[in-house]
Parts: structure tokens; sequence; C-alpha cells
């Protein structure tokens, strides 16, 4: 096996590290023979490399220097700047300097910078709130760009920050970003979408491939957790809107949000911390949710949820208030005559 040749440095900022603890859930047995494969080598990660203290920081500076090339720079969390702009909530252990500071200048060295998480690319939790903090995302604040790095910012191939948005991030994302960047050193621009995040999983929505489809079709909806109706209507899932395939890459191999009887909270979108109500709730106006699926007009959702649920089979009407099946598909004759 050849020697992997495209060096990533990780760094983790103002976040909870859920994002490095989900790439350890990668399907695999070995994941640093993992990396290999895709030509990645990891030069170091604050909690999965041996070195620490002085042998960490002399990576860094090497990277700073040249002497090591820096081709992708990732950074889970939100870079804290607080307060007044100084950073100095957050400064990186050994250094007496403010990981800000790190963040800026090893991305003018990095051939590509990648966002890990939605903290690293929007802000996300840490954000939330007042923001004490003042945290924010490495090229948005929430949907506006902006950022540590600026709007205009671009590596040297042309790319803006690469932002693998999630809370967590799939394993699978993170991996497919680094083999494609590693690949050629670089990716097309029309690879990410209009917000950077790789396409590949971007241009999907959480609805498709759900496993609770048939109800959402008949708008037979769940009234509490454990039911296997849909939860849109009732219960805040966010899945037509989302932009995510975790219903189709599922999480370990057999999961997601979903199917674990949870809505979706649209956690890859700029701002989903805040949604303004409950997450297990689905804000209405005279009875229609507000958030509609993506693409469609209200006075069609309305017309036809009216004639779906005018329509709804026995079966599904039942099945979608019960935490398991109550009635079975009736079984029929399907060959064709």
């Amino acid at each position: 096996m050849a020697e992997p040749h495209f060096n990533v440095l990780w760094l983790q900022s103002g976040g909870c590290g859920g994002c490095s603890m989900s790439l350890l859930c990668a399907d695999t047995a070995d994941f640093r023979c993992l990396l290999r494969q895709i030509g990645v080598n990891l030069l170091w990660h604050p909690a999965l490399s041996l070195e620490s203290g002085d042998e960490s920081l002399a990576i860094l500076q090497d990277c700073l220097s040249g002497k090591v090339p820096l081709h992708a720079l990732c950074l889970e969390g939100a870079v804290l700047r607080g307060p007044e702009g100084s950073g100095r909530f957050h400064m990186l252990a050994g250094t007496q300097e403010p990981m800000l500071h790190w963040v800026e200048r090893l991305s003018a060295v990095a051939h590509h910078v990648v966002a890990v998480g939605s903290c690293a690319a929007f802000g996300g939790i840490t954000a939330g709130g007042i923001n004490p903090t003042d945290a924010c995302g490495l090229q948005y604040e929430g949907d506006h760009a902006g950022g540590v790095l600026g709007a205009q910012w671009r590596d040297p191939s042309g790319l803006p920050v690469v932002n693998v948005a999630g809370c967590p991030t799939h394993p699978g994302w993170v991996l497919e970003t680094l083999a494609a960047l590693a690949a050629e050193l670089t990716m097309p621009a029309d690879a990410l979408d209009t917000l950077g995040r790789p396409r590949a999983y971007a241009d999907q929505l959480v609805h498709h491939a759900c496993s609770r489809n048939e109800y959402y079709e008949y708008k037979a909806s769940a009234d509490k957790p454990s039911d296997l109706g849909c939860l849109m209507e009732h219960m805040g899932c966010k899945g037509t809107q989302a932009h995510a395939d975790c219903n189709i890459r599922l999480w370990n191999g057999e999961g997601s949000c979903t199917r674990g009887g949870y809505a979706c909270i649209s956690c890859t979108e700029p701002g989903f911390e805040e949604p303004g109500h409950a997450f297990h709730q689905t804000p209405k106006v005279a009875g229609i949710p507000i958030g509609l699926p993506t693409d469609m007009h209200k006075a069609w959702f309305v017309a036809l949820a009216s004639l779906s649920k005018s329509a709804t089979p026995k079966r599904v009407k039942v099945n979608s208030t019960s935490d398991h099946l109550v009635v079975a598909p009736l079984i029929k004759k399907t060959r064709l005559k």
C-alpha cells in the first residue's frame, strides 16, 4: 500500500467533540488503515494522536513554516472570538495564543480548509442563545457569509471553506470529503452547494428513503414519539426540508433519527439550534405547518393533505398512532393477468 500523501491537521475549538466521536463509528475495524486507504495522513488530532505538549506544537509549527505541507486543515467546533474580538476565551494549551489566531494562520498555509460539523461551519449550538463567547463558523455566522475567515476567503484552488455540516456529522460525509480532496488535491467548485456543503450528501433530503414515507403520503401522523406515523405534522420533523442523506446512508449501517422515533431537527442547516419553538413541536398557522416541504407551495400542500387524509387506508391510519403494527397489509393476488 502506498504511503498516504494527503496531510490532514485536525483541531478542536468550541464544541462537544461529538463529530470526532461520530467519526470513530465509521464502518471499519481499523480506523487508521481506512485513512491510509483513502490516502490520508492524519498529522495530528487532539484525541486520536499520541503526540502531546511540545510534540504536538512542533507539528503545528512545521505546518506553518512549510516544512510539512498542510493539505487540509480540519476544524471541529465553533471559533470563540470573545471577549471583544481577542479570542482569549479559548487559548491553545501551551502557547498563550488564542485558537482564533492559530486558525487564521494555519488557514493561510493550508491547501484546503474543512469545517467539520455545524458549529465549525455556521456557529451551531455553541453560538446559540445570547452567544456570550461570540462564537461563529469559519466562513459563516448562521446563514450570513463572513465568520472568522471572511466571505471572500478562498483556498489556493479557489474553493471556499468546505462545510461538512451536521450535528454531529456522519462519518461517511467526513471521510468521503477527505477522500475526494485527497484524490486530486482539489475538487470542482460545483461539488459544493451554495452553503459550501458537499453535494454528495447535501443534494439529498432526510425525507428521501424515510421508513415513514407511506404515512407521510397519507398524512397519517404520529401523536407521540413511539408512534409509527409521520412525525412532520405534530412532532416537529423537518426531514422534508433538511439537506442530508441520513435515511439513504444509514448511521452505523442501520439507523437514523426518524427510524429511532425522533424528529429530524435539520441539524445540517444554519440556525437549526434556534428554531423558535420546541424541537418536538410543529408550529402551525390555522392548522397548517409553517415549515412545508422544500419546493412545495402552501396551497398545493393543503390540497394534497386534504385529499390524502380522505383516502387513508384503515391500516395506515390505525398503525400511525401505535408503536407496533396493529393491522397488517392485506394478502391478495398481485400477479398481472
